[in-house]
């Protein structure tokens, strides 16, 4: 018996710590934020799912069973269905679906990953899988989708922060887990600077490079181990770095070492937002001076917010376009919103930690 009408709600989250991390296979944290893309599916009784994206102006229609060609790369919808047709989940009764959100587009809130996860809820709730349907199961679909598919060049944070929900810390490697932290943290704010981020030429472009620095040293000395390289080993290694790929090799490593101490305050009882701040504004230091990530309307928001008494400010994801993601004192949100305004920020909101994707209806 098809469900009549299922509705699907999934957030889109920030990146804390972590940024051009998870394609090396090293951890991330990220967090899920209450800004949300939402999916209303009415049984329509005809042989076809009817897909409307009215804030884009798109719309897709599908045939039930398993006869709808080929994905392209970026066909997210496609290509979902054909993941999930290995697990036994295939269309047999249409439907018509309207996807809405107030998720920024291409700014680094991992819309496509919000998009693919309510899909793929959706999809499983209407016509079910061989597997048992877990939030960590609903990631593992979106990530094959939106990335394995295709042989694309991101990572896994998009698709579990989202999909999991609440603040998750990732080791992204091959040997993947991953810790939750059920809790709040106040004063955090997404700032959006209204400039597309240039993703997959960025990634890629990035992840060759610190790949090539990585394998020289690797080359060189055999017992070198990424995960475990400190800040006061970077001199050592240097030396055996081609000098155009010394600062990719250097921003690994402590873009690597950030990340774990975060991991160390968000796994205190109390969380110190001063401490979370701190390593907040180090690890955009690197993204900006080393990776060269950020542009000029990038740097006066940050400038602003922390000007404005925000305690830590940061790119967001690929980087060279896209969001920030402030860190203000708790009941300062206001006046660091208004500050990012008036720094150019096509739009600014406070948000908060969120429970991840689930079906509402």
């Amino acid at each position: 018996m098809h469900k009549e009408r299922i509705v699907v709600k999934a957030p889109g989250r920030t990146c804390l710590f972590g940024d051009h991390q998870d394609y090396l296979g090293l951890p991330v944290i990220a967090c899920a934020i209450n800004r949300h893309m939402i999916l209303t599916a009415t049984i329509n009784n005809s042989d076809q799912l009817v897909v409307n994206m009215p804030d884009v102006g798109h719309q897709r229609t599908f045939n039930v069973g398993k006869n709808n060609g080929q994905p392209q790369p970026g066909d997210f919808l496609l290509t979902a269905l054909k993941v999930l047709e290995n697990y036994d989940c295939v269309p047999t009764m249409g439907y018509d679906v309207e996807i809405t959100s107030n998720i920024a587009i291409n700014a680094g809130t991992s819309s496509s990953s919000a998009l693919l996860l309510t899909w793929a809820q959706f999809l499983i709730e209407a016509f079910g899988c061989n597997q048992e349907v877990t939030k960590e199961f609903l990631s593992r679909v979106a990530y094959e989708a939106e990335v394995t598919y295709h042989g694309s060049p991101g990572g896994k944070m998009d698709q579990y922060s989202i999909g999991m929900g609440n603040i998750i810390y990732l080791e992204t490697g091959d040997k993947f887990s991953y810790e939750m932290f059920h809790k709040p943290i106040a004063g955090l704010i997404v700032a959006e600077s209204g400039i597309p981020k240039q993703t997959t030429g960025v990634l890629g472009e990035l992840k060759s490079k610190a790949r090539m620095a990585i394998d020289e040293v690797e080359q060189k000395c055999p017992d070198f181990i990424l995960e475990k390289a400190t800040e006061e080993e970077i001199p050592k290694y240097l030396e055996y770095v081609s000098e155009d790929l010394k600062i990719y090799f250097s921003a690994a490593i402590i873009n690597h070492s950030i990340t774990q101490k975060a991991l160390q305050e968000f796994k205190r009882s109390e969380l110190d937002v001063n401490k979370i701040g701190e390593l907040m504004n180090r690890h955009h230091h690197i993204l900006k001076d080393y990776l060269e990530l950020t542009v000029p309307k990038i740097d006066n928001m940050v400038d602003a917010a922390l000007d404005a008494g925000a305690l830590g400010a940061k790119i967001v994801g690929s980087g060279r376009g896209g969001s920030i993601v402030v860190l203000a004192k708790d009941g300062e949100q206001n006046k660091v919103v208004k500050a990012l305004i008036e720094a150019g920020s096509k739009n600014a909101y406070a948000v908060s930690v969120d429970e991840g994707v689930r079906i509402i209806e």
